[in-house]
């Protein structure tokens, strides 16, 4: 069992930076691939980048690539995600999810979700 609480999120100026924390509890996190999604009103729920449970693999969208840098701590049982050069389009609530198979993480059908933090960017 997974427990994913989502933090660092708020209301950033357009070029802005932000950085989610995903915590999480149980002895299985660093064995789980970890990835985050967005979900904007109106909208799908959207990938946006995962990590492989040792860190090695990343995948990103390509809307994100180059801004937003997604990096895991297993002693901290925390997967980050660096957001800079905000764009107003990238306000959503962003969700991070965990599973132990990287693949099902990236179809959006990962095990484990967390609850959300808003990420809100301004013109």
């Amino acid at each position: 069992q997974v427990q994913l609480v989502e933090s660092g999120g708020g209301l950033v100026q357009a070029g802005g930076s932000l950085r989610l924390s995903c915590a999480g509890s149980g002895r299985t996190f660093s064995g789980n691939a970890m990835g985050w999604f967005r979900q904007a009103p109106g909208k799908d729920r959207e990938f946006v980048s995962s990590i492989s449970w040792n860190g090695r693999t990343t995948y990103y969208v390509d809307s994100v690539k180059g801004r937003f840098t997604i990096s895991r701590d297993n002693a901290k049982t925390t997967v980050y995600l660096q957001m800079n050069g905000l764009k107003p389009e990238d306000t959503a609530v962003y969700y991070c999810a965990a599973d132990a198979d990287l693949l099902r993480i990236g179809q959006g059908r990962g095990r484990y979700w967390g609850q959300g933090t808003q990420v809100t960017v301004s013109s």
